[in-house]
């Protein structure tokens, strides 16, 4: 099947999961991720996953983006992991899969991961440049930038232009705090990515 040829050198897969606690953005961050890849031409799937009680609960979503059709929306192994808090890590963590990427918020996680040697981890103090950029609520948009700023097959450029496509129109006033948010995660990745 067509499907199960993927990785070949000349075709793009790319899974994704993004993990964290009710009320972290997770969704967003997921949606914001698949509309910037269907801007840029890609196949997308996006499926959310919502824990028993929203906000504080678990929240996580799974993204993937290619180049031919998408066969199933479901991700077991994740080439990467963007996990927001300790508990998202511990579960998600140990499926990555080897040689792919962990983009874990040491501001909330303090251990050390537990991973595979060939996973590339990139810890990004997300919820303080949050702070230091006026809104805590942004740490989602720097851990997104950061993600996209170190796999570079989509820029936080491109995701900026897509924020209009999934925040509500009420608030589109916060354009320019999450546009921001993005390139500085993205800048980070670039100076500190190994």
């Amino acid at each position: 099947m067509r499907y199960e040829m993927r990785n070949t050198r000349d075709e793009f897969y790319e899974e994704v999961v993004i993990a964290g606690f009710g009320g972290q953005g997770i969704m967003l961050a997921g949606r914001l991720l698949a509309q910037t890849a269907m801007k840029a031409g890609k196949e997308v799937t996006y499926m959310p996953s919502y824990g028993a009680e929203v906000r504080g609960g678990t929240a996580n979503c799974m993204v993937i983006i290619a180049d031919e059709p998408i066969a199933c929306p479901v991700v077991g192994s994740p080439d990467s992991l963007i996990a927001m808090n300790k508990a998202s890590l511990e579960k998600f963590g140990p499926h990555i899969k080897n040689g792919g990427l962990l983009v874990m918020n040491s501001s909330l996680i303090d251990d050390e991961p537990k991973l595979d040697d060939t996973v590339q981890v990139l810890k990004v103090p997300a919820d303080e440049i949050a702070v230091q950029l006026g809104n805590a609520k942004v740490a989602n948009m720097v851990a997104l930038g950061a993600y996209l700023g170190k796999r570079g097959h989509l820029t936080a450029d491109a995701a900026a232009e897509a924020l209009p496509d999934v925040l509500a129109e009420r608030y589109h006033k916060t354009i320019p705090i999450n546009t921001e948010a993005l390139r500085r995660g993205a800048r980070f990745a670039q100076k500190h990515g190994r």
